[in-house]
């Protein structure tokens, strides 16, 4: 049966790398069936109304990040009420969940391993263990992995990736330590995704 994260990334029309490495290989459901899953995905024709592409954006963002709707809601809140774009805001915002830099850092395959490993308590921030995903780390903070997470088949597997990754400019990591430390807020300079940012903002400002 395929797995409901690869039928999001039908859904949405775009490979979101949810489930790591297979997205790289010829296993991944995107690339061997790219329409939309359900018995009507080959002849279906996605919305083009204006609605239509901002929700799959909004979708597909949130999908992506592995936030729930009111709590996305609320990063899009965070985002039109504080100083500068918001579009870049709300990129920023989530780019510094602790599940999402612990995955950008290299020290987890996906976005949903890193969220498993913070909620199993195997993630320290400052030393600090923590167990909440969405917590949002700020300049200055160092992350690492616990002992026990280290010593763990997942993590030991993922070593020689991980040995080869280059991380963001905004995280500087040690991969000897296995450790990052946010080195700057995330600017974020991709057009599409701003782009992309921009309809989610239209789309909260109905």
């Amino acid at each position: 049966m395929e797995d409901a994260k690869c039928k999001t990334c039908r859904r949405v029309g775009e490979k979101l790398f949810l489930k790591g490495e297979r997205c790289f290989s010829a296993k991944c459901a995107f690339v061997r069936k790219p329409y939309p899953p359900g018995i009507h995905g080959r002849t279906a024709r996605r919305g083009s109304s204006e609605f239509a592409v901002q929700l799959r954006e909004k979708q597909k963002l949130r999908k992506l990040y592995g936030v729930a709707e009111r709590q996305f809601e609320n990063y899009v809140k965070a985002a039109t009420t504080s100083k500068g774009d918001a579009g870049g805001n709300l990129l920023a915002g989530l780019e510094l969940r602790l599940d999402n830099a612990i995955f950008q850092s290299g020290l987890a395959p996906s976005r949903s391993m890193a969220r498993q490993l913070v909620s199993h308590g195997h993630v320290l921030v400052n030393k600090r263990k923590s167990r909440v995903p969405s917590y949002a780390l700020r300049v200055g903070d160092v992350i690492a992995l616990s002992k026990r997470a280290l010593q763990s088949k997942t993590v030991v597997d993922f070593e020689p990736i991980f040995a080869k990754y280059n991380p963001p400019e905004w995280l500087f990591v040690d991969k000897t330590a296995h450790e990052a430390r946010i080195a700057t807020v995330p600017q974020i300079t991709d057009g599409a995704q701003l782009h992309g940012t921009k309809l989610i903002i239209e789309y909260y400002a109905r």
